[in-house]
Formats: structure tokens, sequence, C-alpha cells
């Protein structure tokens, strides 16, 4: 019989699942653990996503582990690479067979009198019940069954295929097509320069520009010391590199965001046209890192628009028709495939229905603590990256921060700790980390957060890391308790409910 209860259970063997294993191995190795994972695959968005060219739009030097090097050239990397990535430190690290596949999480709750969740998942059509001590949630922001698509006038109407790029298969056919990819974000920029190399022409359709910038795909600097240094030392020393980087563009662009527009603007003008109009399609109406900036690797998109293999058109659609897309300036964009890299569909906690002590809990009644956990929700963690900075280095660092608590909890011979929420004081707003389209589409569903620490998120990785490393556990908010009727050194007896 399949064992049924254990001290962690991790929602999800993507990026952050596995990394969180490999944490919770080397600094909690008595825990007994589990992984489950709705998909039959490990590596999360890395396995989903098939569209051509998929590729992460942060430097592999800090999308990577923090304990794993990352040996190949590209810093920019393909999607098949980083999924062979995690793969390959799931199998060096024998985690693989701690991992439930096709086990859909659908239901957690959380019983005081016992110390334990009671998790249910659907597998092979069946809902199997598991419990543990502690939650780990580390399954992503997004729906993995469906992607976002606004409901365009006259879809029916078009003779063409229609794909969004979540759900790319190998029937997609544009070799020789005229292609329109609706949206402006990190996807098409991606699906751009990869489509033009065999398409007849592609169009990328956008409502408003997006801030883009270019960089090389490979980092000189970090190849070049790799090749006189130990690689770990020479992988450390340009994720810090990357990391200082980082936060230094990012405050600057919330400091002097004008002049931030200005040199983005800039630099954007050397990799196109003189005669380009920049104005138009490539200055957004919004400050630098309002929303996530746009990476192009090695200008390849520009390329394909100076080459005329692709094209930028900034309108509104009216309608879908028979032979392309309706613009309200009336023009129509002919087209045999249309690809609708539209956006995600927010998803926070897989979907999955929460309850504490019988009441029930959801995402926008949650009060973030410290970016991580949640008010009056014991045992419970949520890995959620940054937006303006690499997912992996907040993952990493909040896998530390559960083991902490884990080891703690031992420590003081307590069963569970909670974030008490002060009675007075903090006052409460949406929490809304950028103003991209699938964070407004579900703003009233997201977790709030206070108007002062520890229950604000911060999306600054350096004073995070202080925050969760080294700083106390007991900051007056987060409290260690026994279960009721529990006398010191005696823990309640739980069943297997097998």
């Amino acid at each position: 019989m399949a064992e049924t209860d254990f001290d962690v259970l991790i929602v999800g063997a993507g990026l952050s699942g596995i990394g969180a294993a490999v944490f919770l191995q080397q600094r909690c190795p008595s825990k007994r653990y589990a992984i489950l994972e709705g998909r039959e695959a490990v590596g999360g968005t890395w396995d989903l996503f098939r569209y051509p060219g998929i590729r992460s739009d942060s430097d592999m030097h800090t999308l990577g582990y923090e304990f794993k090097p990352w040996k190949a050239a590209k810093a920019i990397a393909d999607g098949p690479s980083i999924k062979s990535y995690v793969r390959e430190t799931a199998d060096e690290h024998d985690i693989t067979r701690h991992i439930r596949f096709g086990h859909k999480v659908i239901s957690a709750a959380w019983s005081t009198q016992q110390a334990r969740w009671t998790v249910k998942a659907e597998h092979n059509g069946k809902t199997v019940e598991l419990t543990c001590s502690f939650l780990y949630m580390c399954s992503g922001y997004y729906k993995y069954d469906k992607g976002y698509t606004p409901d365009f006038e006259g879809m029916s109407d078009f003779a063409g295929q229609i794909v969004h790029p979540q759900f790319w298969s190998d029937d997609v056919d544009y070799t020789g097509k005229k292609a329109v990819i609706i949206g402006s974000g990190a996807t098409a920029v991606t699906l751009v320069p990869e489509l033009a190399k065999t398409a007849e022409h592609v169009v990328m359709l956008q409502r408003s520009p997006t801030y883009m910038v270019s960089r090389p795909a490979k980092d000189w600097i970090a190849n070049s010391l790799r090749a006189i240094l130990p690689s770990k030392l020479a992988y450390d020393i340009t994720r810090w590199k990357n990391i200082r980087l980082t936060s230094w563009f990012y405050k600057r662009s919330q400091a002097k965001p004008e002049k931030v527009k200005k040199k983005l603007l800039e630099m954007l003008g050397k990799h196109l046209k003189p005669d380009y109009d920049i104005g138009t399609h490539f200055t957004p109406s919004y400050g630098p890192w309002d929303q996530r900036l746009c990476l192009v690797p090695d200008a390849d998109m520009f390329d394909a628009i100076n080459d005329g293999r692709a094209s930028i058109v900034t309108d509104h659609i009216e309608r879908f028709e028979e032979a392309g897309i309706r613009l309200k300036s009336g023009e129509l964009l002919e087209a045999d495939l249309v690809v609708t890299a539209t956006g995600l569909e927010l998803q926070i906690l897989g979907g999955m229905a929460l309850s504490v002590d019988g009441q029930d809990l959801t995402p926008g009644e949650l009060i973030n603590y410290k970016g991580l956990m949640f008010a009056d929700v014991p045992n419970f963690v949520n890995t959620f990256g940054y937006t303006n900075a690499s997912w992996t280095l907040k993952a990493d660092i909040t896998a530390a921060y559960v083991c902490r608590i884990l080891n703690r909890l031992d420590e003081t011979d307590t069963d569970y700790c909670v974030p008490l929420f002060p009675e007075a004081g903090v006052d409460l707003k949406s929490d809304v980390p950028l103003t991209s389209g699938y964070f407004a589409r579900a703003a009233d569903r997201l977790p709030k957060q206070g108007s002062e620490a520890p229950w604000q998120l911060t999306h600054d990785y350096l004073s995070d890391r202080k925050l969760l490393r080294d700083e106390p556990l007991e900051d007056g908010y987060l409290t260690f308790k026994r279960t009721v009727g529990a006398v010191a050194g005696e823990k309640l007896k739980v069943l297997d409910p097998a």
C-alpha cells in the first residue's frame, strides 16, 4: 500500500518543486516528503510549452539553481535545454522516485487539533487522500489547461488556423504562410523571429508597445570565467554580477523613469533602421518596469524586421474575417495562421480549494506574509517568484526559509507555525505587482498585502535574501505552537488514514 502520510508535501515538479526537494534533502534529511505533480513529466512550464523558439527571458545564471551551475555557453537558453537541466537535477539528487505523477491537487484542509493537512488529489479518475504536517506549494501562477484569448468577434469566420502558444502542436504549419501574432510580450517576441525563418511574412499585431532590450544570448564574462575557474566559483561570480546589475537597473527605473525610458529607446534605435517609427511601435505609455521588459537575445527580432521578414502593426482588432483580421483603422491583415500570444490565465495555489479548521478561504481573502506565507494559515508556504528578476532567485530563498522553519519546529518541539496578522495598525491593499494584463484581470483574486513589513511583497532579492536567510524567524508575528491538548515533549498521534 502506498504511503499516504508525510512530513512535507510539495505540490509541483517544475523548476521550483525540484529545487525545493533538493533543499529539503540537504537541510532536513530526516523529513519524509513526496511531490504531487498533476502532469506526467518533470519540468513544469518547460515541459508544457512547445512553441517554436521557446526560451528563457532571464539569464540562466540567475534562473538556474544556486546549487547547480549552468554550464552551457548560452545564458539565454532554449526551452528543451532548461527542461533537461531540471530533469538532470532531479536525477542527480534521486528525486524522481518521490514524485507522484498524475496527481492534480484539488483541495487542502488544515486541522489544528491534528496539526495536519489533508490533501485531496485526482488520480486516474479517482480522488486520493494524503496527509502531511507541512504543505509547500510550487505550482506556479497560471492555469496549465487554459490560456487567455479574448473573445474576438468573427473568429469562427476565419478560414485559417488559430492557435494559442500554450497549446502549440506538431500540426501547426507556418512554412510559406502569412502569420499574424497577436501580442507584444515575451512569447510574441520569441515567436516572431523563429516563424520568420520559414514563413512568407510575420506580423506582430499589438494594441500598445512594450519596452524591449537586446543583449547577447552568450555571456562572454561567464564563459571566460568558466574557462579559468572552477565551474561553481565562476557561476557564483556571474550570478552575483547579474543580480546586482538587475537590481540596480530596476531601482534606477523606479527612481528615474524618464531617463531610463530615454536610454532604452536610444539603445533600441541602434538596432533598427534610421527611419523606423519607434514612437508608434516601441514607445509604451507606462514607465519602465511597470510591466516586465521583453528581452530580445542577439537582436533577432529586430533583424527580422530590418530584413523585411517581419513587421509590427500597432492597432486594435475590429473583427476576424475569412481572409484575416480587420483592424479598427480599416486595414485588413491577411493571414493563413493567427497565433494568440495574448497571455496567461492567472491561477493562485494551483486552483485548489483551501480551508483551515473548517473555514473555507479564497486567495483574495489571504494576506501575504514575507511574500511566501499567509496570515492565519499554519504550516503553509507558497512559492511566488519575482516579476522584476528571475523566478528561481525567490524560489531558492523560499526553500531555504522552509528548511529553517522545519528545523525550528523540531528544535522547539512544536507542531506548527502560523503568521498572526495584527488587529490594528496595518492597512491592506490588493497585491498587484505589475500592470500587465494577466495581473490586472485577476486583481480581485490575488492575495492582499499590508502597508508595512512583513506583510508586503518587496520584489527585492537582496533585501529578501537577508530577511529570509539571516533574520530571526520569531519576529513578533510568526508564532510556533503545539497542538491543543499536547504537553511538552509529546506530539498528538496522527493515524494513517489508509
